[in-house]
């Protein structure tokens, strides 16, 4: 459980990750800002171009398990030999000699999202493709706004135990812990876990709720600040609903308990997870834990 010490170092944030498909717009002029595409380890990536590519270059490409140009098509899945954080620029060359004559873009590799599908075009959208991003577009606003109302909802709801029992979360079994002595935490942090918990509750019909409480020291001369978490099973498989608390800095040489909680049935939140925790100013530096299970 116990790592070296590894200074925190300022890096770019996260980008924020686009569920379903991603449009991408290219003009002549050059770009202020190179587009940022999530990425995830073993999860295909498949980039769609308005025209014939003649070549593409891909930095670190040995890293990557496919990297494969099909006409206007491109497709690359990257290996483990990419950690969460790291930036990876991709540039392809269009065959037809029109301007923009290349695209280039970083990929980011993002402890918990990635995009799938990206279209990239160096003119204006056909009125289907609008449409289809307008429709993408409601029903993402719709989602939010469903999850928005649940988490409203909570907070106006008991807390405590009494809340436990009125969401029908905790049966006659009450709450059962478990202390995780195996896990096992992935080396370059400047966060130790010192001790790890994993918890669940389940109600009489079925609802209940896992938790995984860890003790985090900040080894670093560096401020952290946790923002995200994702809990990832073995075929990156990863549970949903997750939240963080307290969102509330780890000082340098401080100590803090974060809770991650989620809601799952009895039957669900099994088998052997890795927990990720990071911070979003500080780019992706955070922990990451193997061998978390749950009662």
């Amino acid at each position: 459980m116990l790592t070296a010490p590894v200074e925190a170092t300022e890096r770019a944030p996260l980008p924020t990750c686009e569920a379903g498909t991603r449009y991408i717009e290219l003009t002549a002029d050059t770009p202020s800002k190179t587009p940022e595409v999530c990425i995830r380890p073993e999860l295909s990536l498949s980039l769609f171009f308005d025209a014939k590519l003649t070549r593409v270059e891909v930095e670190g490409r040995e890293r990557f398990r496919r990297v494969k140009l099909v006409d206007d098509t491109l497709t690359l899945v990257a290996s483990e030999a990419l950690h969460d954080g790291e930036r990876v620029p991709v540039t392809a060359y269009f065959e037809d000699g029109a301007a923009p004559t290349r695209a280039t873009f970083v990929l980011v590799v993002h402890p918990s999202q990635a995009e799938r599908q990206v279209e990239v075009s160096r003119r204006e959208r056909t009125v289907a493709s609008l449409r289809q991003g307008e429709q993408q577009a409601r029903a993402e606003a719709q989602q939010c706004r469903e999850e928005k109302a649940r988490l409203q909802a909570e907070c106006r709801g008991q807390g405590g135990l009494t809340g436990l029992i009125v969401n029908e979360w905790m049966g006659e079994k009450g709450v059962v812990a478990r202390v995780l002595k195996d896990v096992i935490q992935h080396p370059g942090s400047s966060l130790d876990a010192q001790k790890v918990i994993s918890y669940r509750a389940v109600g009489p019909v079925g609802r209940g709720r896992v938790a995984v409480e860890v003790e985090l020291f900040n080894l670093g001369t560096v401020t952290w600040m946790p923002t995200g978490a994702a809990l990832v099973a073995a075929k990156r498989e990863e549970l949903t609903g997750l939240k963080v608390s307290p969102l509330e800095p780890i000082p340098p040489g401080g100590l803090r308990r974060i809770v991650v909680e989620l809601e799952a049935a009895e039957r669900e939140a099994r088998g052997t997870y890795t927990l990720k925790l990071w911070a979003g100013e500080a780019g992706a530096e955070g922990v990451t834990l193997d061998g978390v299970t749950f009662p």
